[in-house]
Formats: structure tokens, C-alpha cells, sequence
């Protein structure tokens, strides 16, 4: 299988986790496409849904992770054992793409021509996206099957932003979804759905994003590799209809739900007058 990562940061935890996992499976990129730096766009999204402290925490790891790599803390500490390189971590994916073989390409905008060429001189059978940009159609096209992502909801549930917390609040059950990306928001054919076991081990909503991020990672690893041996099959969401409205897609979360989200991860037996509603 010929597998590109696209994200959003060569110091991007959940590309380097990803590239390495895969790596390890036997299933080692190709290739990865990333921005030249720190990308505004992505620092402002993760505003959005984590709140500024944790943002904060986020941008320090990655200039963090611009010296040896040595002693620093991840931000997702559950990405530890898929990041662990003999006695210390891989902190950027050019020390992943180094040890396993694969060039990293960058680039200010994954939509860019320059980008597009270079995906298709790869000419990937799949791209696995990890954070950047909307992806346009032209981009979508240029792999063999498809543009995988990870969405941290059970779709069609639970489409857009904020989706552990969304999923909390609505009582839909915490999980992930595997799916083919195409122009719509989390609209594309699904691959897997997994629910997150012991959902209420985590001890705070980031908490739980970055459990989710790694058992995303982890199964991704499984969807890749059934994909590769034929035994699993995309279907599309248009045939889901009696599972969720096709139309419900939710908005980054105001911080007074999100505090009770909080709670009902916290208590997730109490009762609550919350119904489903769109963000």
C-alpha cells in the first residue's frame, strides 16, 4: 500500500504517531506533506475547541520539540508507546521519515499546485489526513482509494466540531469513526466505527481527546491493514439515514455546555434536561 501523511506540522504529535505506527505494521508512508510552520489557521481552530490554555500548551511542545527531544513532555501523553524510538521519542516526523525511508515535503497550502504535484508523483493508493487545511476536489482525487481521516464522533451522528464533548452532552456514545473525506463536512463513505471503552476513566475533556486521538491512531492501524487485505469496505452515510439526521452537523462549543459536557463525563448516570441541538 502507498500511504501519504498529510498534516499539519512536521512536529505534529498526531502525524508523527500515525507515520510511526504505521511504520511499525509494515505499512510505512511514502511520503509526508506538511505546512513550512506553525500554521494559523490550525492554532486558531484548536482555540476554538480546547480554550486557550491548552493551546498554549500545544504551540509550547512544538517549539519544544524543535531541540533534541530529550526530557520534554508530550502534549498527548498517550501517544508515548507508539512514539518511543529505543531510549528516546521521535519529535518530528524528518526523524520518523529519517529511520523508516520516506521524504517530507513542505508547503504553505495543501491545496497549492506545487502541493497537488507533488501528491501525485507519489501517486498514493491512500492519503491519511492529520490536520491543515478544507481539502478541495482536487486534492481529494489524487489518490488511488481515498483521503482517510479520523473523526473523534461516531458519525453520522455526531459531524463537526467539538465532537467528544457534542457526543457528552447528547448522549451518544464516545467513540471514532474511520472514514473516506470528501467535499462535504464528515459527509464521506465510513470505513469503521469504534466506541472508546471506559470512557469515564478519562479525568477532563482534553483528557479524553487525547484518548480518543490514540485509540484513533490504533485503529486506524486496523482499518489500514483490512483495507489492504480486502476484507473491509466503505459504506456510504446516504444509506445511514435511520441511524441520524443526514443534516445535523455541530459547531465548535460554547464554553458554558462545555462545562456541562464536563459533568456528564464526570457523572455520566445523573440526569440532565440537555437535548440533542445543533452547535
Amino acid at each position: 500500500m502507498r500511504i501519504v501523511v498529510l498534516g499539519s506540522s512536521v512536529y505534529s504529535e498526531t502525524s508523527c504517531a500515525i507515520a510511526a505506527h504505521l511504520a511499525e505494521q509494515g505499512h510505512a508512508p511514502i511520503g509526508a506533506l506538511v505546512f513550512s510552520t506553525l500554521n494559523r489557521r490550525t492554532l486558531l481552530r484548536k482555540l476554538g475547541q480546547w480554550g486557550a490554555r491548552e493551546v498554549v500548551r500545544y504551540a509550547q511542545t512544538k517549539f519544544v520539540a524543535r531541540g533534541n527531544g530529550k526530557g520534554a513532555e508530550l502534549s498527548n501523553p498517550y501517544l508515548r508507546t507508539m512514539l518511543s524510538h529505543g531510549p528516546r521519542l521521535f519529535r518530528s516526523l524528518r526523524e520518523i521519515g529519517s529511520v523508516y525511508g520516506f521524504p517530507i515535503v513542505t508547503c504553505r497550502d495543501q491545496n497549492s499546485p506545487a502541493s497537488i504535484s507533488q501528491l501525485k508523483r507519489w501517486a498514493p493508493d491512500f492519503i491519511i489526513f492529520t490536520g491543515g487545511n478544507i481539502l478541495r476536489k482536487q486534492l481529494l482525487d489524487v489518490p488511488r482509494l481515498g483521503v482517510l481521516n479520523i473523526h473523534l464522533g461516531l458519525l453520522p451522528e455526531i459531524r463537526g466540531m467539538s465532537s467528544p464533548e457534542w457526543s457528552l452532552l447528547n448522549r451518544v456514545p464516545v467513540g471514532i469513526t474511520i472514514h473516506y473525506m470528501d467535499a462535504g463536512i464528515d459527509t464521506g463513505p465510513i470505513l469503521q466505527r469504534f466506541e472508546l471503552p471506559d470512557v469515564n476513566r478519562s479525568k477532563s475533556l482534553s483528557d479524553l481527546r487525547y484518548r480518543l486521538i490514540a485509540f484513533g491512531i490504533e485503529k486506524a492501524g486496523e482499518v489500514i491493514a483490512g483495507l489492504d487485505q480486502g476484507t473491509i469496505a466503505a459504506t456510504p452515510q446516504a444509506s445511514l439515514h435511520s441511524i441520524a439526521n443526514q443534516d445535523s452537523q455541530f459547531f465548535v462549543m460554547h464554553e458554558r455546555l462545555q462545562a456541562g459536557a464536563a459533568e456528564r463525563l464526570a457523572n455520566p448516570h445523573q440526569a440532565s434536561p440537555v437535548t440533542m441541538v445543533n452547535g
